[in-house]
């Protein structure tokens, strides 16, 4: 997974609503669809891209299709998150100490 595709696909709200409809459990397209201003098709290909960024996985069941957010990468997506959080901050440190040493 490459973070530049994570964050392209997230970049899109229609993505970031489906994955908050994802966070109670599976669903299929027609159900996520539901209530969004976008046809069936446009759903599946934005649900894609999420899958393809490593965000989703997509079981097949019978005619359907489920989808469930995918564990592994929104752990890793959260690594990279938390990575730069923490070297924000071990900057800005480092700059306070810079600042509280100057006369």
């Amino acid at each position: 997974m490459t973070y530049d595709n994570v964050i392209a696909a997230l970049a899109d709200p229609t993505r970031r609503a489906l994955l908050d409809r994802l966070r109670d459990g599976p669903l299929a397209v027609r159900t996520l669809a539901d209530g969004l201003p976008i046809s069936r098709p446009a759903v599946s290909q934005h649900l894609k891209v999420l899958s393809d960024a490593g965000l989703l996985i997509v079981e097949p069941r019978g005619a359907r299709r489920m989808y469930r957010l995918a564990p592994q990468g929104l752990a890793d997506l959260r690594r990279y998150l938390d990575s730069l959080w923490d070297d924000a901050l071990a900057s800005f440190a480092a700059r306070a100490r810079e600042i509280a040493k100057e006369p």
